[in-house]
């Protein structure tokens, strides 16, 4: 029997899947062909998912922990006993030092509306520390919106009627698989196709052309870009001047910014940026698919809202095939009763997810006694990962783990609950890569004793005496109040609830162009002058001076970014064996003029280190990355791959915009392993 499900990863295309059962067990995942985005095809990833459901290190029952923290030694015990003693310590903390002593720690593990934020209402009811849930893309939210406003942006199927597509910071074929087809139909009618990426990734090697800039000097790019176009006039005047603001100071800025000086500080040709800006602005519909990678620098929402700014100068959006698309959807929203923040007292302390390592050591008034992890794995997945590990390994810290699988958090946890797949479960999805929602249910039950977070949060709610409504709905009924509270979404109208409650991929009423009838900036126009920006202390105009890791001087020479791997996705998909086994174990791309100087071969082991941790990794001598730069792909969890764990080398330093985490911002050293 093939039932219909959606992908809940943390990816821009969540895919409408067909999921074949038999006898209670998933045995084949694959696309649905019904799908209009989806088309019938999936990721490497998605096609061993019947591997993640009944992969046989899957935790099927609750456990408590024996042995040291971090020993991963734990006896099983029941779901009353376990409930209890997790609504025991809670007690505990919150009685001895307030409930702020209380820390939840989750994020995008789960894509459903309805799981993701079930444990919202309990932790404000609890007056818990509010977690602020910023660590992937706030800095480029913050800077698109300071340009163009929030909301969606251009369609991705436009693109296939571009005939000049940039694909800036974004590994297409990696992370975002559905729009490429749309990109091939585009240069099929004759369109280009340019990637701006610090190294060669399969998307750059498919490309016509490719940029390898140094990291975090996009908007220095993008300046010089703006710099051509004003000086060689491929400008869309009427444009400008009517539905835009700030132009004249734009121009006052964009004078310092030739391609000369850029080219030196981007690490590129001067003619490579030349022809880019020209072959842009005589583009019949230019097209930018922006991706996070830019935002992911301590300068990274200023790179976005740089980036941003580009298609208003031609009004790329006016023409078939341009624009830009950053992120779509937008519908249905988060219900406020299910979320219930009326509970949470007023004033309760919010703890940045970035600072975790710093919350977890440092932080007082009060520490952090109880930590309540669910849909994320902070030991791998959170930056300084030496000082996150050495506060989950604290003896007084009672740590919570909801998961499926002994990851490298769960193996610090006192107590673990064994948490449902997303095939187990029901919710509702909207997407950020196309603008198609859906509701999935549940295709097969959950394997062994494993629970849905909703019921796991609604259990522990009623034995801390906790009796709102919220506590006690079922996600069917959930799933009826999201929609209620988003009726009033203007993308909501006209769409098929009837087919949508059927389970079939519903359209929201968003226009291919939303730009068409304003921005929704506070002026209703594009902003190259941001006086909100001004209002905050910012830079209102565009500025390309790179901002790079203070940490550590000159003893860390080599630029260190942390890119998506093919077959990884965050952390997750480490638990499949041969996903895992596939994936080599980690590697560090190394030009061959670095690798010579420091007397490392091809395929030796080396160390990369600065002074927030090191990792061992594989060299891999290749001329797909810059001399001035090391690249690891992916996350690998420490506990299967001895040494790995990329995040030993980031920053819990908080971007200008938007308070995350800059992943691509790292100075390191690299050296032959002894």
């Amino acid at each position: 029997m093939w039932k219909r499900a959606v992908c809940t990863k943390d990816c821009p295309d969540t895919c409408g899947l067909l999921v074949q059962v038999e006898d209670g067990r998933i045995i084949r995942v694959k696309g649905d062909p019904d799908h209009p985005y989806t088309q019938g095809f999936i990721c490497k990833k998605g096609a061993r998912f019947p591997e993640h459901v009944h992969g046989a290190a899957r935790l099927t029952e609750p456990l408590r922990r024996t042995g040291p923290k971090g020993s991963g030694e734990f006896e099983p015990v029941t779901w009353d006993e376990a409930l209890d003693e997790v609504a025991a310590n809670i007690r505990r903390v919150a009685d001895e030092f307030g409930p702020e002593a209380v820390l939840p720690y989750s994020y995008a593990g789960h894509m459903g509306l309805v799981h993701r934020h079930s444990g919202d209402a309990f932790f404000n009811k609890l007056g818990a520390s509010r977690l602020d849930a910023t660590i992937c893309g706030p800095a480029a939210t913050a800077g698109f919106k300071a340009s163009l406003g929030s909301g969606p942006s251009t369609e991705i199927q436009e693109a296939a009627k571009s005939d000049f597509i940039i694909i800036w910071g974004n590994n297409t074929l990696v992370t975002n698989v559905h729009a490429w087809p749309h990109f091939l139909r585009a240069r099929k009618n004759g369109a280009k196709i340019v990637v701006i990426d610090p190294y060669r990734n399969p998307t750059a090697n498919e490309a016509d052309r490719h940029l390898m800039l140094r990291p975090g000097t996009d908007a220095a790019l993008a300046l010089a870009v703006m710099h051509v176009l004003i000086d060689e006039d491929m400008l869309d005047h009427d444009f400008i001047a009517t539905r835009t603001i700030g132009f004249d100071r734009l121009k006052e800025r964009v004078i310092d910014w030739p391609p000369a000086r850029a080219a030196e500080i981007c690490g590129l040709r001067e003619t490579e940026i030349r022809d880019l800006a020209r072959a842009y602005g005589t583009a019949r519909a230019p097209y930018i698919r922006s991706g996070w990678g830019p935002a992911r620098q301590l300068a990274g929402g200023m790179a976005m809202r740089t980036i941003s700014l580009l298609p208003a100068l031609v009004n790329a959006f006016a023409k078939p095939g341009g624009g830009i698309t950053r992120s779509l959807g937008g519908a249905p929203g988060k219900a406020a009763s299910l979320l219930r923040p009326d509970l949470r007292p007023e004033g309760t302390r919010t703890v940045n997810m970035v600072r975790l390592g710093h919350a977890l050591t440092e932080l007082s008034d009060p520490p952090i006694k109880l930590l309540y992890n669910y849909l994320s794995n902070p030991a791998a997945v959170a930056p300084q990962s030496a000082q996150v590990m050495a506060g989950l390994a604290r003896e007084d810290l009672f740590t919570v783990v909801q998961e499926m699988y002994m990851t490298d958090t769960a193996r610090f946890a006192d107590i673990i609950l064994p948490g449902a797949s997303f095939l187990e479960t029901g919710d509702i999805y909207r997407c950020y890569g196309h603008n198609h929602i859906q509701i999935a249910r549940p295709v097969i039950a959950p394997v062994g004793q494993a629970r849905p977070i909703l019921d796991t949060f609604q259990a522990l709610a009623a034995r801390l005496g906790f009796d709102e409504e919220v506590f006690s709905l079922t996600e069917e009924q959930c799933i009826e109040r999201i929609l209620a509270e988003s009726a009033d979404s203007p993308f909501m109208d006209g769409v098929d609830l009837d087919a949508l409650r059927r389970g079939e991929p519903v359209r929201l009423n968003i226009p291919a162009n939303p730009f068409e009838h304003g921005f929704k900036t506070a002026s209703g126009k594009v902003e190259f002058y941001s006086q909100s920006m001004a209002d905050q202390g910012l830079d209102p105009l565009p500025d390309g001076t790179p901002v790079r890791d203070p940490e550590g001087g000159d003893a860390y020479p080599l630029e260190c970014i942390t890119p998506p791997h093919p077959l990884l996705l965050n952390s997750a998909f480490n638990e499949i064996e041969s996903i895992r086994e596939r994936t080599g174990g980690p590697k560090v791309l190394i030009h061959p003029d670095t690798a010579k100087t420091r007397g490392i071969e091809q395929g030796m082991a080396v160390r990369v280190f600065n002074g927030r941790g090191q990792i061992t990794a594989l060299a891999e001598v290749t001329e797909d990355t810059r001399p001035d730069l090391l690249v690891i792909e992916g996350l690998h969890w420490p506990n299967t791959r001895p040494g790995a764990g990329s995040n030993q080398l980031t920053s819990q330093r908080i971007t200008d915009m938007g308070n995350t985490c800059a992943f691509h911002c790292n100075k390191a050293e690299v050296e032959p392993l002894e």
